[in-house]
């Protein structure tokens, strides 16, 4: 074989690999979209297992509280320290309530919340309906004649959905108390001052909608972390890859989808502008 022939081969065979790996990359994003379809369909069907969503409410929310508490107290004592000491040097320590208020009304309360369930709760689902998938759980359900996609799916996406806007409203409120809680025992702020200065231009165009982006976040958690779970069939080797694909899909895509939101909120909301 000529080497004209050899280099022409080479260069066909490396087009078929490319045009390869984009057929399965669409086919990926297609399973996913008709997946999504299909929790939205069912979530909006009869029967609606509501004793299953307060289970996993109780699961997803209840028991992420203590993760959502100490890193709300953390940061915002961490953040009030690294701001008090830039500000001071411009003799605008008055600034510093409100500027901790906003930042986790807006923007760190939100994406924070939504990494750490990311994290605790994606992997947990994921893993969990990997597990059953490899120990043929579904499929003994579905012999019973059950919609195990209805069972199983939609109960973890609806609290997933629902959890995240109070876990995010918790957040906020630990950041802010332990901002006032590090500005007393610095500067000796009185509460009814901090507040004051807290809450000053602070509108409910500035806490509502960030707090609502929370809920895509936790249907995009819920939806992604189900898809890998409920979709696996690779065994035992599935449960760790639908795991960790899991978590860092459902963080990648809850960034991605938050540069999208802010930009959505403040054309609704232009006030909350800042």
């Amino acid at each position: 074989m000529s080497e004209k022939k050899a280099t022409g081969l080479a260069k066909g065979l490396e087009a078929i690999g490319k045009a390869a790996g984009l057929a399965k990359g669409l086919e990926a994003i297609g399973k996913v979209a008709l997946f999504t379809l299909r929790v939205i369909r069912d979530a909006f069907r009869a029967p609606f297992e509501l004793a299953y969503v307060w289970l996993e409410l109780t699961d997803q929310g209840w028991r992420s509280l203590p993760l959502i508490i100490s890193s709300g107290l953390a940061l915002g004592l961490v953040m009030t320290l690294h701001t008090r000491t830039q500000l001071i040097k411009f003799g605008a320590s008055a600034w510093i309530p409100g500027i901790q208020c906003l930042s986790f009304f807006i923007e760190i309360g939100p994406l924070v919340a939504a990494l750490l369930v990311a994290g605790r709760v994606g992997a947990g689902m994921g893993a969990s309906l990997a597990e059953m998938r490899a120990t043929e759980q579904i499929d003994a359900i579905e012999a019973l004649s059950i919609d195990s996609f209805k069972l199983l799916v939609v109960p973890r996406v609806v609290a997933c959905f629902l959890a995240l806007p109070l876990l995010t409203t918790f957040m906020d409120f630990c950041g802010v108390t332990s901002g006032f809680l590090s500005e007393h025992f610095l500067s000796h702020i009185s509460l009814q001052l901090y507040v004051a200065r807290a809450f000053h231009g602070v509108e409910w165009s500035n806490f509502i909608p960030p707090t609502l982006k929370t809920a895509v976040f936790g249907f995009i958690i819920g939806t992604v972390s189900c898809f890998f779970g409920y979709t696996t069939n690779e065994g035992a080797e599935g449960v760790r890859k639908a795991a960790t694909n899991s978590v860092v899909m459902s963080s990648l895509l809850v960034i991605v989808a938050d540069v999208l939101l802010v930009k959505i909120i403040f054309i609704i909301f232009p006030e909350s502008a800042l």
